[in-house]
């Protein structure tokens, strides 16, 4: 039986590796024993596989579901430049501290996004790529690239009508207006190879985000924003927020389209899609591989 055939196994262990599960003091009570199973901190193959079967349901949803909710989840990123933007044209002018602050609001679209379970490009690179490494196959393949296509569109769309709504009506004043205009100017000012880099631990940042939500429980809402807290603090590059910024940008005039579809959308695609399936699916299949299958 080849690796991507074998069955997942309950115990998590292979024959040659299977060692017992490690039993509670015989000092403690019964109920002490049971408290200290439920507040053990599942394996990472257990993590696995939670993330392994949300990403197959994903992998079976019709297109039109996948539309609908990339769509919303591009509209919703776009509340991650409003939060920036907000947040940095409050703060005085020259304050050293001011981008620690704001850096909090690019958290507003991602808790749209992650809470209210719409399609994220940057959350499928690790989530629909786990059953790929499972079972290789050219179905599985097709339909990974089929959720990745239809995603990625779609969420780009929604910046776009974001963006362009934005900027031609008057729901923002004209100070937050100049705030949108200079974050899209900013992300789209670094050199191809820089947003690459930068995308790519954003899309490591991200990936891993996703694999610390089974664990993260009631404190969901918060891991959220430390991951993208941190992403905004370095000035990291996500290929669905940068986009309702850098299109803004655009619409605007400040920059071109070519700027926003050369310079930015195609070294930070490459780059989220890096950091996320290179540096978190392969590392974490590989971590627990020994683990997953029977010899």
């Amino acid at each position: 039986m080849t690796d991507q055939d074998a069955p997942f196994r309950r115990d998590l262990y292979t024959r040659e590796n299977a060692v017992p599960e490690p039993e509670p003091s015989p000092r403690l009570r019964q109920t002490e024993k049971k408290d200290v199973r439920r507040m053990s901190a599942p394996r990472a193959a257990v993590i696995h596989e939670a993330i392994r079967k949300e990403g197959e349901e994903q992998l079976g949803r019709p297109t039109s579901a996948l539309v609908w909710s990339a769509l919303a989840a591009g509209l919703s990123m776009g509340f991650s430049m409003v939060g920036l933007g907000v947040m940095r044209a409050g703060m005085p002018d020259g304050a050293e501290w001011a981008g620690l602050v704001a850096s909090f609001g690019y958290a507003f679209g991602f808790l749209i996004v992650i809470l209210g379970r719409q399609q994220l490009f940057t959350e499928n690179t690790l989530t629909v790529m786990l059953p790929l490494l499972h079972h290789r196959s050219w179905r599985t393949l097709r339909a990974l690239l089929r959720l990745w296509g239809i995603v990625f569109a779609f969420n780009v769309v929604g910046t776009l009508a974001f963006a362009f709504v934005a900027h031609r009506t008057a729901i923002f004043e004209p100070p937050l207006k100049e705030a949108f205009v200079d974050l899209g100017t900013h992300v789209a000012g670094f050199p191809w190879w820089t947003t690459f880099g930068k995308a790519v631990v954003a899309g490591w940042l991200i990936a891993l985000l996703v694999w610390l939500q089974p664990l993260s429980g009631a404190a969901r809402p918060f891991v959220i924003i430390l991951i993208t807290y941190l992403i905004a603090l370095l000035d990291l590059a996500h290929v669905i927020a940068g986009s309702a910024e850098v299109s803004y940008a655009a619409f605007a005039g400040a920059i071109t389209w070519s700027d926003y579809a050369a310079g930015f959308l195609l070294p930070t695609l490459l780059g989220n899609v890096t950091g996320g399936v290179v540096l978190v699916a392969l590392v974490h299949h590989a971590q627990i591989r020994a683990e997953m299958y029977e010899d």
